[in-house]
């Protein structure tokens, strides 16, 4: 049972019911013994980088990833839920994270947007500079959604693995470490690249063999007219 943490942030229902379209069970808690007990865990966050650190605060739940991370379970981060695995976001001011990665999350800037507008909203494309386990079978330009004002600037580069361009500014768009798979886009919005990447999630904590539904999900993109 895939662990989803609920702390009032993230679209917890739609980030559940992809995993069960794909297979793998999944629960909503903030329960923290059963978030430690699971075989994998899910951070989403939806909002404001501070809001979300009060939120997982408030819940008693900090701790619960710390412990999470350090046991080596697998963890995925989805757009906020990303962003609060660095050290520190400068929405609002300073705001500390859980700097488990070290980087900081910072804002577009319009100047270097060639017109575009913030937050960056709607579909975009992924440029793969790793070939991570949560990204297999997703190709090179593959198009997933997003819904974000801020980004995250990781220490190292080498956790980077894919970067998005928006405007001039090339960001990261999901990293990997050791067990921590994270994405600034929402794969449970990302059609069948958003199941694909949530079934391989899926596999890395299950061992499962599944065949995916989505076979074809790296060359499945959506009209970016």
């Amino acid at each position: 049972m895939i662990a989803i943490i609920d702390y009032g942030m993230g679209n917890l229902r739609s980030v559940q019911k992809g995993f069960e379209k794909m297979g793998y069970a999944a629960e909503v808690t903030r329960d923290a013994r059963r978030i430690e007990a699971a075989p994998g865990v899910v951070l989403p966050g939806v909002g404001a980088f501070g809001a979300c650190m009060n939120g997982l605060a408030e819940c008693g739940l900090v701790d619960t990833v710390y412990r999470v991370v350090a046991q080596g379970t697998p963890l995925l981060g989805i757009c906020v839920g990303m962003q609060i695995l660095f050290s520190e976001s400068v929405e609002f001011g300073r705001v500390p994270g859980l700097d488990i990665l070290k980087g900081r999350v910072v804002r577009f800037d319009p100047a270097t947007l060639d017109g575009g507008k913030v937050p960056h909203m709607g579909w975009n494309h992924l440029h793969l500079k790793r070939r991570a386990p949560h990204l297999e079978g997703i190709a090179d330009g593959a198009a997933t959604y997003f819904v974000h004002s801020y980004y995250p600037v990781p220490n190292d580069p080498e956790i980077i693995a894919t970067t998005t361009d928006y405007g001039s500014t090339e960001f990261a768009s999901s990293v990997w470490w050791r067990n921590i798979f994270a994405t600034q886009f929402h794969p449970e919005k990302s059609q069948a690249i958003g199941l694909r990447l949530l079934a391989n999630f899926g596999r890395l904590v299950t061992g499962n063999t599944l065949v995916l539904e989505t076979p074809d999900a790296g060359r499945r993109t959506p009209d970016l007219s």
